[in-house]
């Protein structure tokens, strides 16, 4: 048997029989799976396969046991101990793969995952069972021009999408009642995670292994470089399309699926980003404002937090007294189960909270990552001429 470090590159006894495959392209390729559930355990088994150069993974949710039979990378002994689902499919698809390179992060795509690092993805796959996952990582994704790959299984069933700039948008394809409840719950924390973790929806390991299979093979083909837009193409992809499974009836279909309206928000794109080698997510905002300032040639500008505000104070509904609890809104949800702030279930809690950060925020001893700024973010920022987009590039070196 070859010994592996012997070996010129993953797969090199079998990959170079296929006509189409670059092995250079696949070992530098960069790839993020969102969700490492049923889907996301197919797709992240299959990428380790392939032997993809960088993998990052997302999930906040921990293993159970009705996980596991439908989860091939995970054990009882993970269920038992509430493992987290990232960190657990990290160390497993290494065991299959020890060339490739694997991060993980136990958040959420919408507030706890830099946009810095989404812009150094070649794709992103999206492994999600609600409308509102989708909802934020097509926001993120098209913030940075990146594609990104949806499936969905229930029972025996599947499809799979490709949503990219200028050809398909999630967010075009809902309803406005749909993208208003959206817009509801992305702006309260608790109801944004009961709504993730509700979503669930029985499926089987039959689908799973058929839709995640399919999201693979589209990501390799974006990994190539194949579109559809060149004439009489040897491969066709699945962007502006939708790929439908029945295995009840044992049917396939591919659809034209192209949703996209000149006025949607999603489309927003935060470029050209100025990378800042001096800024990293663990500076005091001090430091931060500080460097700032120097690129951007003025000290009167300010940072936007509307994707994760910095809440510094809650309020229940029935008491008069004020609670300091100094986290970002993400955060804020899971303080308020864990501290019994509620007297009851429908209490409401208000929040007194920074929506920007400028020259006279309050609490510049704080690092940008304790006020809900990510690692290896881009931050956008207002001044009195435009808009600019810095990276923390000062982050990179820990993820790519």
């Amino acid at each position: 048997m070859k010994d592996i470090i012997n070996i010129k590159y993953w797969g090199d006894e079998v990959f170079p029989l296929l006509s189409w495959f670059d092995a250079e392209k696949v070992k530098n390729a960069k790839v993020m799976v969102v969700g490492a559930g049923a889907l996301g355990n197919e797709v992240l088994k299959n990428l380790a396969l392939f032997g993809i150069g960088t993998i990052v993974i997302i999930d906040f949710d921990h293993i159970e046991k009705s996980n596991l039979c439908r989860s091939v990378l995970f054990r009882m002994e993970d269920a038992e101990n509430s493992r987290s689902k990232a960190e657990t499919a990290a160390r497993r698809i290494k065991e299959i793969n020890s060339t490739i390179n694997v991060k993980y992060i136990n958040g959420d795509i919408g507030s706890e995952v830099g946009l810095g690092l989404i812009r150094e993805m070649d794709v992103v796959i999206g492994c999600l069972d609600n409308r509102l996952a989708r909802y934020l990582i097509n926001r993120q994704c098209f913030r940075v021009d990146r594609p990104w790959i949806d499936g969905g299984i229930e029972n025996l069933e599947g499809n799979v999408r490709i949503f990219k700039q200028g050809v398909n948008c999630y967010e075009c394809s809902l309803s406005d009642t749909e993208i208003e409840q959206l817009q509801f719950r992305t702006g309260c924390p608790d109801i944004a995670k009961f709504n993730v973790v509700q979503g669930r929806v029985a499926t089987t390991p039959i689908s799973a292994s058929i839709v995640g299979a399919i999201q693979t093979q589209e990501a390799l083909k974006i990994i190539h470089d194949y579109t559809d837009q060149t004439e009489s193409p040897a491969v066709k992809t699945l962007v502006g399309r939708m790929f439908k499974y029945d295995g009840m009836t044992l049917s396939t279909g591919n659809y034209k699926m192209q949703y996209y309206e000149d006025d949607c928000l999603s489309h927003e794109m935060w470029l050209p980003v100025i990378e800042a080698k001096n800024l990293n997510a663990n500076m005091k905002v001090s430091e931060a404002l500080k460097e700032l300032a120097r690129i951007l040639k003025t000290d009167e500008f300010s940072i936007n937090l509307m994707n994760n505000r910095f809440v510094y104070q809650l309020v229940p509904e029935f008491s008069e007294k004020e609670i300091d609890v100094m986290l970002p809104e993400s955060k804020v949800a899971a303080y308020i189960e864990e501290h019994d702030v509620k007297q009851n279930p429908l209490e409401r809690v208000f929040q007194n909270y920074y929506e920007e950060i400028d020259k006279d925020f309050p609490f510049q001893d704080m690092t940008l990552q304790e006020i809900g700024i990510p690692a290896f973010d881009i931050l956008k920022i207002s001044t009195p001429d435009s808009v600019k987009y810095v990276e923390l590039t000062g982050d990179k070196k820990d993820w790519v």
